[in-house]
């Protein structure tokens, strides 16, 4: 009988350590993403149709989908909200993992495969100076 109460004493010592050390981590304003983690801009179409940077993609089965803090976030929740993440890809280029960024982790620099166009809108060319519509 002993045993059963050290056993589950010792089972809540370990979860409050846990607890401690996610609110710890919280606090502290900096998560630890994976070095391969890429940067973009996330918009759920249609649960799993996503685009990620303008380029149409899926969540992978099983993606996961973390907000800012680190509590995992059901990606009908985001339809048609433009947010900036990092994620990483599994083996069929699949989102797999999402965080969604403070705006502090979204300053930081990553790569990311960007939105690559071989031409140039109207509205992106300087206009020379003096001249008006």
């Amino acid at each position: 009988m002993n045993r059963c109460r050290s056993f589950f004493r010792m089972g809540a010592v370990a979860a409050l350590l846990s607890a401690l050390s996610l609110s710890a981590q919280a606090q502290s304003g900096t998560r630890d993403f994976p070095a391969k983690a890429l940067r973009g801009t996330l918009v759920v179409v249609q649960p799993p149709n996503v685009t990620m940077d303008d380029r149409a993609t899926r969540l992978s089965p099983g993606a996961r989908i973390y907000n800012t803090n680190n509590s995992l976030v059901m990606s009908s929740s985001l339809l048609n909200k433009e947010v900036v993440v990092n994620y990483t890809v599994d083996l069929r280029d699949q989102i797999q993992n999402v965080w969604i960024l403070t705006e502090a982790e979204a300053r930081e620099k990553r790569a990311g495969f960007g939105v690559q166009r071989n031409f140039v809108f109207e509205s992106m060319q300087t206009r020379p100076a003096g001249t008006s519509n």
